[in-house]
């Protein structure tokens, strides 16, 4: 696990001292090395920076950049497949002098070009500068688990890890996108390929990007998507048996793969499903305990870790839990500008960020349980949206609305609106009634801006027929790579530690589209599959309860101790300085907010996320 940046100057002004200030930014990603390749020739400089967080092949042969032939590489991730691939390249006569991973891109890229990406099994974002015909490449891993960013504008092209680095680049211009900004407030993150800057984007999970340096041009292509692997998908006549012998099968591959390290590893462990079905395999596949982390909170009422120390005894592993009083985890919010700096508002990033922080005193690299519910049926929303379905009749939906999404305050006018929208008469609106609803509190909000959301938003629910499939389509594409994968990224990056997938091994993802959606939703019991290949692990007494999210209360701190973030960045003065937003429709949130509607807690801590961050890098 690494942090890449890099730059092309058409005007080749930019010196080596802004591309070390660009790597060096990105230190916590790779505190064990660094490395710059700087180049000038008539018509650009090229700029290559990288730091290095040790995980295969310790040693100097590892060190990055990495030059082959007309090739060099800087890359962030894993591709676990690497020696397979590497005894093939060996057949075509390739030799090796290290053993990374990064080497082995390095001369796949040399054998295969571009398709080489096709074989690369893990996470990653690469970028491979071609001397010869003066290309730079970038690639990102199939479901989005490392980030890119990239710019290209005024005569020079960026890319980068973080934005941050971006942010130092001595042209960058720090120009808000309004659009994105709204993204943001609906979201509480920004969809890709948009970022909060203009003319900055997010390369795409499944996407390669290829910038001609010769005739200055910039193009982008899909290798994998979720889409297609969808509409290839085939639903095979198996036994319940079967499809869980599979799903044991293609999962203990992924983990497998995913425990190959040259330093301690371990797991994530919640005590749900997932992380509890992840740690078992670990432990299945090793010949000590595996190490687990948990974090707890004093406070009954947030705790689960009592669940995960009845999987840890359970499976034998040498288990680690830290105990805090709730109110701790809110220092670490201010941290939140330092490590995501782009605008988030998970704020289950707190308690990740916590336990990211105890399993680096122990392992390098953990594993999470992170996918399960996108691949399998696991949220909530889920079983509501097909509750919705249910009420097709107008007032009937109305009723099912109120009760389901806790609208009992929503106002008449409110309510008008979504009678002229003929709300909740078709799949589509039934997912996006958040988005339909807040037409009224966050339209106008922004100044200069359109409030919308991408159209791959709406047009991915066409492939299915099953409003539940719709919504886990949607969320693979948006809710998964741009805030959960982000989330997980960034917490564990925070503190050096590497977090990997092995539910998002993308032969578990393709697998799981052949599995019918009967499997995955079983007489109301959602992850049916899932927990069923559990409970071959871990007795279902064990498992059998409630699921709770990993959460903070930050809407009780915010009415309370955490008022004073609410007075600093609602100020009349301060918004009216600012420029941003329009002070009468926040005012009128606020208000909402001090009454406790629910729907406003959402956007007051949006906007306070907005505000920390706009602080930390705008002002």
């Amino acid at each position: 696990m690494c942090g890449i940046t890099g730059f092309c100057d058409f005007t080749k002004r930019t010196e080596k001292s802004t591309l070390i200030t660009m790597t060096d930014i990105l230190h916590h990603r790779g505190p064990d090395d660094s490395g710059y390749s700087y180049y000038k020739n008539e018509s650009y400089t090229v700029g290559l920076g990288h730091r290095r967080l040790s995980i295969m092949d310790l040693s100097k042969h590892g060190h990055q950049p990495m030059k082959y032939e007309q090739y060099e590489i800087i890359y962030n991730g894993e591709v676990y497949n690497f020696r397979e691939i590497r005894e093939e390249l060996e057949t075509y006569g390739y030799l090796f002098e290290s053993d990374s991973d990064t080497e082995v891109i390095l001369k796949a890229y040399d054998k295969w070009g571009i398709e080489s990406v096709n074989k690369f099994s893990g996470m990653f974002a690469i970028s491979m500068y071609d001397k010869k015909n003066q290309k730079i490449i970038l690639m990102r891993d199939r479901i989005g688990k490392k980030p890119l960013y990239y710019s290209y504008n005024n005569g020079y092209f960026l890319f980068a890890s973080e934005l941050k680095s971006l942010m130092l680049y001595p042209n960058f211009e720090k120009n808000i996108n309004n659009d994105a900004l709204n993204l943001f407030l609906f979201h509480g993150y920004i969809t890709a390929p948009h970022t909060i800057f203009k003319k900055t984007y997010k390369l795409e999970p499944g996407k390669y990007l290829e910038l001609d340096l010769k005739n200055k041009t910039l193009d982008i292509h899909t290798y994998w998507s979720i889409e297609e692997q969808f509409k290839r998908k085939e639903i095979f006549d198996y036994s319940e048996d079967i499809f869980i012998e599979k799903l044991d099968e293609v999962l203990t591959s992924a983990v497998q793969y995913r425990m190959i390290s040259d330093v301690p590893i371990g797991s994530f462990l919640s005590g749900g499903y997932d992380s509890s079905l992840i740690s078992a395999i670990m432990q299945k596949l090793s010949n000590k305990p595996i190490d687990t982390f948990t974090i707890g909170f004093n406070e009954k009422k947030f705790n689960e870790a009592h669940y995960a120390k009845e999987v840890a005894d359970h499976l034998k592993t040498n288990h680690h839990e830290l105990y805090l009083p709730i109110k701790d985890a809110s220092e670490l919010i201010s941290e939140i500008p330092k490590y995501y700096d782009e605008p988030f508002a998970d704020s289950s990033q707190i308690p990740t960020m916590l336990v990211s922080k105890l399993a680096k005193e122990r392992v390098t690299v953990t594993l999470s349980g992170d996918g399960g519910d996108e691949l399998f049926c696991g949220y909530h929303r889920y079983d509501t949206a097909l509750g919705y379905q249910k009420y097709k009749a107008i007032s009937k939906s109305y009723r099912a609305f109120d009760t389901l999404v806790n609208m009992d305050k929503i106002t008449s006018r409110m309510n008008s609106k979504l009678t002229k929208l003929n709300y909740l008469n078709s799949d589509e609106n039934i997912i996006n009634f958040k988005y339909l609803s807040t037409k009224v509190y966050l339209e106008g909000l922004v100044k200069e801006s359109t409030y919308t959301i991408d159209n791959r938003y709406f047009d991915i629910l066409k492939l299915s027929n099953n409003i539940q499939e719709k919504y886990m389509l949607q969320d693979m594409v948006t809710y998964l790579p741009d805030d959960i994968l982000t989330k997980v990224d960034r917490a564990s990056m925070a503190y050096s530690l590497e977090s990997r997938t092995p539910i998002l091994d993308h032969k578990v993802i393709e697998y799981s589209m052949n599995v019918p959606h009967a499997l995955k939703y079983k007489n109301g019991d959602k992850k049916y599959l899932l927990k069923a290949l559990t409970h071959r692990y871990i007795p279902k007494k064990i498992m059998d309860r409630p699921k709770k999210g990993f959460g903070v209360p930050i809407y009780e701190w915010l009415h309370s101790d955490m008022n004073y973030l609410i007075e600093k960045y609602f100020n009349q003065e301060y918004i009216r300085t600012q420029n941003i937003f329009d002070h009468q429709k926040l005012q009128i949130i606020l208000n909402k907010f001090k009454n406790r509607d629910e729907l406003s807690n959402k956007f007051v801590w949006n906007i306070i996320v907005f505000q920390m961050w706009y602080e930390e890098y705008m002002v």
